[in-house]
């Protein structure tokens, strides 16, 4: 494995200055971050707050029903002094259920039935939530914010149409190691909420027992090509593979190529 070094300070200098440029070559002033009070929206909150300014910053926490640890979402928009509101999704969701067989048939004469799939109403969080902070976002004229990092999106824990769907990705070129080590460089975030262990706050579990892998392995498999043990770099690339189509725009197809169609 070769060696690889990473500049957190420089990083994260570089990523305000990007964030700088980009408002000034389309003319923005606001940006939307949804704040889950883990350490990828908490990073992003507190660069663009660099960038920007606290006061152009806007934090928007999303429980679905009740979230538990909220309270560490609201400190991290106090910490910044960041603007903040909360929308909770849980009507929004109850009523998706509702309208699509989950509590129970209202399929009418001739129309096919939606079987319940837990995968599919786990992704339906995100999905509202983009849906609510896409809504926010375009009310206030500014740009919605993507929290996820490189790590989630090589193995593809990301959601379609969700936490994919942003204006900017902020942490798309750095893994979810790199996320900690440039957080842990600014004084202002509470330290717990940088190192804070990863969930998605809708399975009731954290980020690496969903994936069955270790972002550190996740990690050294980016940088180095291997982390160490063959099988464990085995399912990351098979994760990698299947999952690319989330990384895409989507498949345009040619009428006149046929079979040689992508």
């Amino acid at each position: 494995m070769g060696e690889y070094r990473f500049d957190a300070a420089r990083a994260r200098d570089g990523l305000v200055a990007a964030i700088r440029a980009l408002a000034d070559r389309q003319r923005f002033e606001r940006v939307v971050i949804g704040i889950s009070g883990g350490k990828d929206s908490t990073v992003c909150a507190a660069l663009c707050a660099r960038a920007l300014g606290p006061e152009n910053v806007y934090g928007v926490m999303l429980p679905d029903g009740e979230q538990r640890d909220i309270a560490d979402s609201l400190r991290v928009c106090e910490a910044l002094g960041i603007r903040r509101r909360v929308v909770n999704i849980g009507a929004l969701h109850a009523a998706l259920r509702a309208a699509t067989d989950q509590d129970g048939a209202t399929a009418g004469e001739g129309e096919f039935q939606i079987p319940f799939s837990r995968e599919s109403d786990i992704n339906v969080g995100p999905r509202l939530r983009m849906t609510a902070l896409r809504y926010i976002a375009q009310s206030l004229g500014a740009r919605l914010v993507g929290t996820g990092n490189l790590s989630e999106a090589t193995v593809g824990y990301c959601t379609k149409d969700g936490d994919t769907s942003c204006d900017f990705s902020l942490l798309g070129a750095v893994t979810s190691v790199e996320v900690v080590q440039i957080g842990l460089t600014m004084p202002e975030l509470p330290r717990e909420l940088v190192e804070k262990t990863p969930s998605d706050g809708l399975s009731g579990k954290s980020d690496e027992e969903r994936l069955g892998l270790r972002y550190a392995d996740i990690h050294r498999y980016i940088r180095l090509g291997s982390c160490g043990d063959g099988e464990i770099d085995a399912r990351i690339a098979a994760k990698e593979r299947a999952n690319m189509h989330k990384r895409r725009m989507p498949v345009v197809l040619d009428p006149f190529a046929g079979a040689d169609a992508p």
